[in-house]
């Protein structure tokens, strides 16, 4: 299965570890982690600076302007690695 994250982007719903609201960003450890992400240029902006989530997989992280309950909902369940 698929997720579209908005912008014509959709990844495979199995890369997925996390969705999160972008207000979490201004929590210090999380800042922390996004910007070591973004000095390894791993950071895919598709919200065109209007990100209300963002969206941890095995390879980036994904901005987007779709809201994370949004997301989550499009998602529906998704697997635990040991449960595949």
């Amino acid at each position: 299965m698929f997720l579209h994250l908005g912008a014509d982007t959709v990844i495979p719903l199995r890369n997925v570890i996390a969705i999160f609201d972008f207000k979490i960003i201004n929590s210090a450890i999380t800042n922390q982690y996004i910007n070591s992400i973004k000095a390894n240029n791993k950071i895919v902006d598709i919200s065109d600076n209007n990100a209300k989530s963002f969206i941890i997989t095995n390879e980036n992280i994904y901005f987007s302007a779709i809201s994370s309950h949004t997301l989550k909902k499009r998602a529906g369940y998704i697997p635990v690695a040991d449960e595949e």
